[in-house]
């Protein structure tokens, strides 16, 4: 997998994962949307850490600095 994602991209994939798990841990969320969003979260949180998004692929966005 070639890195197809910037840190800037991955800080606010990371600040939207920790609000969606507080909405959910605090009790704002519930129900089904919870889950959904929880999932969610999970997925923006493995996809920065790998630095790796297949929808960017698909779409054909690079959002990381390439040095040449």
């Amino acid at each position: 997998m070639k890195k197809n994602m910037g840190n800037t991209d991955r800080i606010i994939r990371i600040i939207v994962a920790a609000i969606f798990a507080a909405l959910y841990f605090t009790g704002t969320v519930t129900c089904s949307f919870g889950t959904i969003i929880m999932v969610l979260g999970g997925v923006l949180l493995a996809t920065s850490a790998i630095n790796f998004c297949p929808l960017y692929t698909l779409i054909g966005v690079n959002t990381c600095n390439t040095k040449k």
